[in-house]
C-alpha cells in the first residue's frame, strides 16, 4: 500500500473493531482502537455474550423440566409444586463476570499484538484523523486508514421509556436481582423471542406481544411455527397482531397498552424493538461518509464507505447485525485497505442462529425466496421425531431442511431446528461455501446415532432432485 508503516485508527472496540485491529497488526500496520465502554463492545458487555450466558442457564432449566421423560427424578418426587429454582442474582453476577473476563481476554490479545487501545469517545476529523475525548483531555490520531465500528443501541419510543427497574431494554436486564414474576416482552423478533423463551424457562410468567401474525417474522416460517407451538405448549402467552401503543409504570407494576384499547399488566416489561445505529455526532457527514435513511453507514462488499480511506464494519452498517458478520467486515476492510488478498463479503454464505429452545440455524437460500420465485430449488425436510438420537434425548420438536439447485444438486442453503442447531448448521455452511453437491454430503460418514444423520438423510432424499 505504501513504503512507510501504515497507520490505522479504529473507532469502536467491538468484533468489527478488534478483529480489524488484529488483521492490521498482522499485516504490519500501526493500529489504534478507540473504545469508550470496554473492549468487545455491546456484543461482549451487554448483548451477545451476556444473553447467551443467561440462555445457557435457561437451557439447563429446560433440560431439568424434561428429566422425568428420561426417567430421572429430581428433588422429592411427587411433591406438590416441587421444581428447580433459579437465583437470578447469582445468574446475573455470573453473566457480568463472564462478560468482563471476555473483554479482558480481548484486551490481552490486542496487547500481545502491539495494538494500542485508547479509552475515550472518538469522532472523525475529516477522512484521515480521529479526535478522542479522553479522561485526561483531547487526543488527535492521524491515520492513513479509518474504520468506523461504533455499533448500535436499543431502539426506544417516546411512549415507552425504560427506567432500568421495571421497564427495561435488553442492555438493562442484567441488573435484576430477582426473577420477574410476570414479564411482558414487547417485540417478537430474534431478541424478543430469545429473552421471552429464556425467562419463561427460568420460571417467569411471560407474555410475548407480537405485532405480526407470528413470532420471528424474519425467520423460516416452518421454523417459527415450531418455536411458537413449543412456547405455547410450555405455557407462554403469545399475543399475535398486538401492537404496543405505550408502556407505563404504575407503582411496582407495569401497564402495556395495545392499539385498540386492550392492556397487559406485569411486574416488568422488556422492550425488544430493534436497534438504532451509533452514527450521530461521530463526524461522519463532515468526513464525506454517506448514511442511509435510517442512519446506517453505507458500505460496499469490501466495507468501503463513500469517503476514500474510510471503512465501516458491524451494526452501524446495518448489513446483518451479527457479531460474526461484524468481525468479517472488519477483517475484509483491513485486507482491502492494506493490500492483502481479499474476498468480498458474500451474505449467501452467512450462517445465523436464533437461541430459542429449540434453536433455529440458517444459511444460504431461504424458503421465502423459493416460495416467492426468486430462486428455483429442490427441497427436502425431515422432522427430527424420526431421528434415533433425538428419540433417545427426548427431542420431538424440530427438523432439518436442505435446498439444492435442480440438475446440479449443489447445496444452496438449509435450516436446522434442534437443540444446538448452532453447532449442527456448520456442516450445511461448509456445503454451501464449498459448493458441495447433495451426493457429496450424503456420501460423507455421519456417526450413528446422531442429529447430523438427519442432514445426510435429507441430502440422500435430494439425489437426482
Amino acid at each position: 500500500m505504501m513504503d512507510r508503516v501504515a497507520r490505522v485508527a479504529i473507532v469502536g472496540g467491538g468484533p468489527g473493531g478488534y478483529e480489524a485491529a488484529l488483521v492490521a497488526a498482522q499485516l504490519g500496520a500501526e493500529a489504534v482502537v478507540v473504545e469508550s465502554d470496554g473492549l468487545g463492545g455491546s456484543t461482549v458487555l451487554t448483548d451477545c455474550v451476556p444473553s447467551k450466558t443467561l440462555i445457557a442457564t435457561a437451557e439447563l432449566m429446560t433440560a431439568v423440566e424434561g428429566a422425568a421423560e428420561l426417567g430421572v427424578e429430581l428433588g422429592r418426587a411427587g411433591a406438590a409444586g416441587e421444581r428447580a429454582r433459579v437465583d437470578l442474582g447469582r445468574v446475573n453476577t455470573r453473566v457480568k463476570d463472564l462478560a468482563r473476563a471476555q473483554s479482558a481476554d480481548i484486551g490481552e490479545r490486542l496487547g500481545r499484538e502491539r495494538v494500542r487501545v485508547v479509552r475515550g469517545t472518538g469522532r472523525l476529523d475529516g477522512p484521515q484523523a480521529v479526535v478522542v475525548d479522553t479522561a485526561v483531555g483531547e487526543e488527535r490520531l492521524e491515520a492513513d486508514v479509518l474504520l468506523v465500528a461504533t455499533g448500535a443501541h436499543p431502539r426506544v419510543l417516546e411512549s415507552a421509556q425504560p427506567d432500568g427497574e421495571r421497564i427495561l431494554t435488553w442492555q438493562q436486564v442484567y441488573d435484576l436481582g430477582e426473577l420477574p414474576e410476570r414479564l411482558v416482552v414487547v417485540g417478537s423478533g430474534v431478541t424478543g423471542a430469545e429473552f421471552a423463551g429464556a425467562y419463561h424457562a427460568l420460571g417467569s410468567d411471560v407474555v410475548l406481544v407480537s405485532s405480526r401474525d407470528r413470532v420471528l417474522p424474519g425467520e423460516d416460517a416452518d421454523a417459527a411455527r415450531v418455536i411458537e407451538d413449543v412456547a405455547r405448549r410450555r405455557g407462554m402467552s403469545v399475543l399475535p397482531r398486538a401492537r404496543m401503543e405505550s408502556v407505563e409504570r404504575v407503582g411496582d407494576r407495569v401497564r402495556v397498552r395495545l392499539v385498540g384499547g386492550a392492556t397487559v399488566h406485569g411486574s416488568h416489561c422488556l422492550l425488544a424493538l430493534g436497534s438504532v445505529p451509533n452514527t450521530a455526532d461521530v463526524g461522519l457527514a463532515e468526513a464525506g461518509v454517506r448514511l442511509d435513511g435510517r442512519g446506517f453507514v453505507e458500505v460496499d462488499r469490501v466495507s468501503r464507505t463513500s469517503a476514500r480511506g474510510v471503512y465501516a464494519a458491524g451494526d452501524c452498517t446495518g448489513v446483518l447485525m451479527l457479531a460474526s458478520v461484524a468481525a468479517m467486515q472488519g477483517r475484509i476492510a483491513m485486507w482491502h485497505a492494506l493490500g492483502d488478498a481479499v474476498q468480498p463479503l458474500d451474505l449467501a454464505e452467512v450462517s445465523s442462529n436464533v437461541f430459542t429452545a429449540p434453536e433455529i440455524a440458517t444459511v444460504g437460500w431461504t424458503q421465502r425466496a423459493v416460495d416467492d420465485g426468486e430462486v428455483v430449488a429442490s427441497v427436502a425436510c425431515l422432522p427430527l421425531d424420526g431421528n434415533a438420537r433425538a428419540k433417545m434425548q427426548g427431542v420431538s420438536d424440530g427438523f432439518v431442511k436442505l435446498f439444492c439447485r435442480p440438475g446440479t444438486g449443489t447445496v444452496e442453503g438449509g435450516v436446522v431446528v434442534a437443540p444446538a442447531a448452532s453447532e449442527l448448521i456448520h456442516a450445511v455452511s461448509i456445503a454451501v461455501a464449498c459448493r458441495l453437491t447433495v451426493d457429496q454430503v450424503a456420501h460423507a460418514f455421519t456417526v450413528y446415532p446422531s442429529m447430523t444423520g438427519s442432514i445426510a438423510e435429507a441430502a440422500r432424499r435430494l439425489h437426482r432432485a
